[in-house]
C-alpha cells in the first residue's frame, strides 16, 4: 500500500498544477475560522459576533465546521480527475503498466491517494473545530466536547466517496473536464429522476428513493446545520425541528456506492485497450 502511496504523490508533486489545487483544498478549510471571527454591524445600533453567539459551542461545532468545509471538496475533485487525465495524455499509464504495475494496482495506488488526502483533510478539520470550540464553547466537559464527532468520521466517508465518483468519470471519459462535466449531469439527472418519481407517487416516497442517488447520499450525510442552529435560539418553535443526525445507514450507503465506483473503475481499465 505504502509503495503504491508513494508512487502516487511523487506524479502529484511533480506536477505544478496538482501541487496548487492540493495546497489550495487544504488552505480554504482555514476559512472556517474566518466564520468565528465575523462581526456584524447593525446599522451603528450594536456589533453582531458570531463566535459570542454560541454557534461554535461544543458539540454544535463539529456539525458546523464539516458541513462548510465539505463545500471545498470540488478543488480537491479537480486533482482526482487529472490524475486520470493526465495518465492517459502523458501515456504513463501504459508505461506503468509495462514497467510491471497491474491495472488493479493502479486503481488501487489511486484510490489509496484519495483515502490519504481525505483522512488528512478530516485530521485538519477536526483540529480546527477543536480550536475554535475551545476558545468559544461553554462547554468543556470531555463528554460534551467529544459528543458528536461522529460528523467528522461522516466528513472522511463523504470525501472519500465523492472523490472514488470522480475517479470512475475519471476513467470513463479519460479528460478532466468531461468528467467534471458527468458530475453536473449526474445532478441534474437525479433531480429529474426525483421529480417523475414525486409525479407518479409523492414528495415522501421519491425522497426516501432519492435518497440511495450517489450525491443526494453523501449529502445527506451531513444536513445542513442553519435549522439546527436556529432551533437552539428559537426551542419553542416546533416547525424548525428536524433529523440533523448521523446516521449509520447512510454511511453504509456512501460505503457501499464507494466500493461501486472503485471496481467500476477496474473493470472499465481492465477491459479497455491501451
Amino acid at each position: 500500500m505504502l509503495r503504491l502511496l508513494n508512487l502516487e504523490l511523487q506524479k502529484l508533486l511533480l506536477n505544478r498544477t496538482s501541487k496548487i489545487l492540493i495546497f489550495v483544498s487544504f488552505v480554504l478549510p482555514f476559512f472556517v475560522i474566518l466564520l468565528s471571527s465575523i462581526k456584524i454591524n447593525v446599522f451603528g445600533f450594536f456589533t453582531l459576533e458570531l463566535g459570542e453567539l454560541g454557534v461554535f459551542n461544543f458539540p454544535i461545532i463539529w456539525h458546523l465546521t464539516t458541513f462548510f468545509a465539505s463545500q471545498f471538496k470540488f478543488f480537491f475533485a479537480i486533482v482526482v480527475v487529472s490524475m486520470i487525465g493526465n495518465e492517459y495524455s502523458n501515456k504513463t499509464l501504459k508505461q506503468n503498466l509495462i514497467d510491471g504495475l497491474s491495472k488493479k494496482e493502479f486503481i488501487l495506488s489511486k484510490f489509496y491517494t484519495i483515502v490519504f488526502f481525505s483522512l488528512i483533510s478530516t485530521l485538519l478539520i477536526g483540529l480546527i473545530s477543536l480550536c475554535i470550540g475551545l476558545y468559544y464553547s461553554s462547554y468543556n466537559e470531555f463528554s460534551i466536547i467529544i459528543r458528536e464527532t461522529n460528523f467528522l468520521v461522516a466528513y472522511f466517508v463523504k470525501l472519500v466517496g465523492f472523490f472514488s465518483l470522480c475517479l470512475f468519470f475519471g476513467m470513463l471519459v479519460k479528460r478532466s473536464a468531461f468528467a467534471l462535466a458527468f458530475l453536473f449531469i449526474l445532478y441534474i439527472l437525479e433531480w429529474i429522476i426525483f421529480g417523475l418519481i414525486t409525479w407518479q407517487s409523492d414528495h415522501i416516497l421519491a425522497e426516501k428513493i432519492q435518497n440511495f442517488f450517489p450525491l443526494k447520499s453523501m449529502y445527506k450525510l451531513i444536513d445542513q446545520p442553519f435549522q439546527r442552529i436556529a432551533m437552539t435560539k428559537f426551542p419553542d418553535k416546533t416547525e424548525l425541528v428536524y433529523d440533523y443526525a448521523v446516521h449509520w445507514n447512510e454511511i453504509i450507503i456512501v460505503l457501499c456506492w464507494t466500493a461501486l465506483f472503485v471496481f467500476l473503475s477496474y473493470r472499465l481499465l481492465k477491459k479497455r485497450d491501451l
